[in-house]
Formats: C-alpha cells, structure tokens, sequence
C-alpha cells in the first residue's frame, strides 16, 4: 500500500511540474504574440490606404484598345 501512495505522489508532482512548464512557455508565447501585434500595426500604421496611381508617363495612364 505504501508504494501505490509513493507512485501517486510521484506522479502528482510530476504533473504539476509539466503544468508549471506549460504555463511558462503560454507566457512567452503570448509575449511573443504581443511584440508581432505592435510590430505589425507599426507596419500598417506606415503603409498609404491611397493607392499611388501614375500621372504622368506612358506606363499606367494610356490605354490601348482595338476594335
């Protein structure tokens, strides 16, 4: 009987080691996953919603057409 509740203990410790273990590498993951959010809002904060259409030039302000 003494080592059916000497298994159990060990294996209860040994579980909540893994738990600890998982909750540390949620914290980085969610860091992580925090500095990529603000890295690609900066990006998108840099990036014109207007579209740069050409004006002047042969490229992007004719076009051909064919009957």
């Amino acid at each position: 009987m003494d080592s059916a509740v000497n298994n159990m203990v060990s294996a209860s410790m040994a579980l909540q080691q893994v738990q600890i273990s998982q909750q540390a590498q949620l914290s980085v993951f969610k860091q992580a996953l925090d500095g990529s959010a603000s890295q690609i809002a900066a990006l998108m904060e840099g990036v014109s919603m207007d579209p740069q259409l050409a004006t002047s030039g042969s490229v992007g302000t004719q076009i051909n057409t064919t009957a």
